[in-house]
């Protein structure tokens, strides 16, 4: 089959790979029709997630049909239209009984690396996101095997089109869990969102979905935040605007009750720490650079919520938790307990209160692909979301 690999940093390709085979009895097997390239695929690219090794398959949003199934699937049948969460859970360990899918015991049989890097913890496993996690064949690709297959997968059985659904299997609940780990108190709260790409769209989306009063989205790319303008939000260009006098000034000086940092580890910004921080990640000594987070503590009011939706990686330094301790924050974060959102939002999509595929501005081939991660890296050609066809 054709697959979408990781050849080393800043350089991915397209390779034919033997097709998965079903390792376990409660494996299946899924043609994929859609893909998507995640920003978080971005940090693979770039080298500054470890355990990554040339030959990986890349891609974790996908969707399909499945094509052949375990002994022990019973929920699903050959001919089944799906949609994949990113993250492999078992279903019945404590985490996953508790809902916290995304911190599976079981899912991650190389665990050891992560506990070393993390302090003896580890989360569940990810498709196609380096060994640490697990090391799984990921879904930019023409097939995948997908572990606990009674699990993860859930079934579409309404003609919403690929495109509709296919951001239910990552960006779309990791926007909303992120707007609900905040509380926000309807019509009376202000969010704002640090970072417009896709994860940041949802999630200013679902805060106004939740009822907050006012949704600011800061970002420095034109083209992200007209997206954001246009869906009501108000939005802050950080290369035109002191960042922290803006959301001052737009909530009457008190800061936005929550704050939702959806860009991560590889933050772009200005200033001194911006730098240090630059400095440290090309030399190695640091996996993360964090202007947005500072931003985030920074400009948060009092008793008010900080919810991580980007992804981090290891240490950081020059956090500004003095501040943050002043101020009574709270911190929400983690990778998205995809499983138990994706039923709840697929309704709502049903229903018609939202269309993701207003987030696609790309669509391509897997030939494609290696072309369009540096496009989608570098922000040019108005590049917000890039899904793909396997099969093109």
């Amino acid at each position: 089959m054709k697959a979408i690999v990781w050849q080393g940093t800043n350089k991915v390709g397209v390779e034919t790979v033997p097709d998965p085979t079903l390792l376990l009895p409660t494996d299946a097997i899924v043609k994929i029709t859609s893909t998507a390239i995640c920003g978080s695929d971005l940090h693979l690219l770039d080298g500054v997630i470890p355990s990554m090794e040339k030959g990986d398959i890349l891609g974790h949003e996908f969707m399909g049909e499945v094509v052949e199934v375990g002994r022990d699937v019973r929920r699903l049948k050959v001919g089944d239209r799906v949609v994949v969460p990113f993250n492999i859970s078992c279903g019945v360990c404590d985490p996953c009984r508790r809902g916290l899918f995304s911190a599976c015991d079981n899912s991650n049989p190389n665990h050891r690396m992560a506990e070393a890097l993390y302090g003896g913890v580890s989360g569940g496993g990810l498709f196609g996101y380096s060994h640490m996690y697990g090391g799984y064949a990921g879904g930019q690709a023409q097939y995948v095997r997908v572990p606990f297959a009674d699990v993860g997968p859930h079934k579409i059985e309404s003609d919403l089109r690929d495109e509709q659904v296919l951001f239910l299997t990552d960006i779309f609940p990791t926007g909303y869990q992120a707007a609900e780990n905040c509380g926000i108190v309807p019509g009376r709260d202000v969010v704002a969102v640090f970072g417009a790409g896709p994860v940041g769209q949802f999630a200013a989306r679902s805060a106004q979905m939740l009822g907050a009063a006012h949704v600011i989205v800061i970002d420095r790319v034109p083209e992200r935040l007209a997206m954001a303008e246009s869906a009501g939000c108000q939005v802050i260009n950080y290369e035109q605007e002191d960042v922290l006098i803006a959301l001052r000034e737009a909530t009457g000086g008190r800061g936005p009750d929550h704050v939702i940092d959806a860009v991560g580890m590889e933050a772009h910004g200005h200033g001194p720490g911006a730098l240090v921080d630059t400095a440290k990640q090309r030399l190695k000594l640091s996996f993360d650079r964090i202007t947005a987070l500072r931003w985030a503590l920074l400009s948060c009011a009092k008793g008010g919520t900080v919810s991580l939706p980007g992804v981090y990686g290891g240490l950081i330094d020059k956090v500004p938790m003095g501040a943050a301790f002043a101020k009574g924050l709270t911190f929400r974060m983690g990778q998205t307990h995809t499983h138990r959102h994706i039923a709840p939002l697929l309704s709502r999509i049903e229903a018609g209160e939202i269309d993701p595929s207003f987030v696609i501005t790309h669509r391509a081939s897997l030939d494609d692909a290696p072309e369009l991660y540096k496009t989608f890296r570098d922000k040019q050609g108005g590049c917000i979301k890039v899904v793909l066809n396997p099969w093109a």
